[in-house]
């Protein structure tokens, strides 16, 4: 089950990835939810994404 969560919070943030705001506030939302070893893996999948959508940077400093 806690994968399916892991999973499905990529999707959502993909799907909002065209607006910062709402990125971010999923992203808080996420880190509510998952386990640690999600969040570090999710960490890794966010700056890949990041690396195509620059604007998503401000975003990191809830990962850290």
């Amino acid at each position: 089950m806690a994968r399916a969560m892991f999973e499905y919070t990529k999707t959502i943030l993909k799907k909002v990835s065209f607006d910062s705001v709402l990125f971010c506030k999923e992203l808080q939302k996420a880190l509510e939810r998952l386990l640690p070893y999600e969040i570090e893996e999710l960490r890794i999948w966010i700056d890949t994404l990041i690396k195509g959508k620059p604007e998503l940077n401000q975003c990191l400093i809830y990962l850290k």
